[in-house]
């Protein structure tokens, strides 16, 4: 099995930045592609954003310019850097892995979130 762990969240003013972090753990496993996802009260999940193991990235057009992804394949990191953050970002926010483990084959894996509130 592979454990997600989330960090970085907070309160913040428009305007403003935060920088959240996904740590994976396990064993004998290889991630395949890590994603933020976002879920704001009363609204369904939605991705935020995705980076493959090659570096490929994509973003949400809401985030796209404010927000950048990017991982560390040695750590089993991921990162969402966000700039002018907006109250509208106001969310949990889910780091999620596609994953591969020789037993289990390829599986999808969620963090437990990390809570970003934007204040206007």
């Amino acid at each position: 099995q592979v454990q997600l762990v989330e960090s970085g969240g907070g309160l913040v003013q428009a305007g403003g930045s935060l920088r959240l972090s996904c740590a994976a753990s396990g064993r004998d496993f290889r991630i395949y592609a890590l994603a933020w996802y976002r879920q704001a009260p009363g609204k369904q999940r939605e991705l935020v954003a995705r980076i493959t193991s090659g570096g490929s990235t994509n973003y949400a057009d809401p985030v796209k310019g404010r927000f950048t992804i990017s991982r560390d394949n040695a750590e089993n990191m991921v990162y969402l850097q966000m700039n002018s953050l907006k109250p509208e970002d106001t969310a949990v926010y889910y780091c999620n892995a596609l994953v591969f483990i020789l037993i289990y084959g390829v599986r999808d894996y969620w963090g437990q979130g990390t809570q970003v509130t934007v204040s206007s």
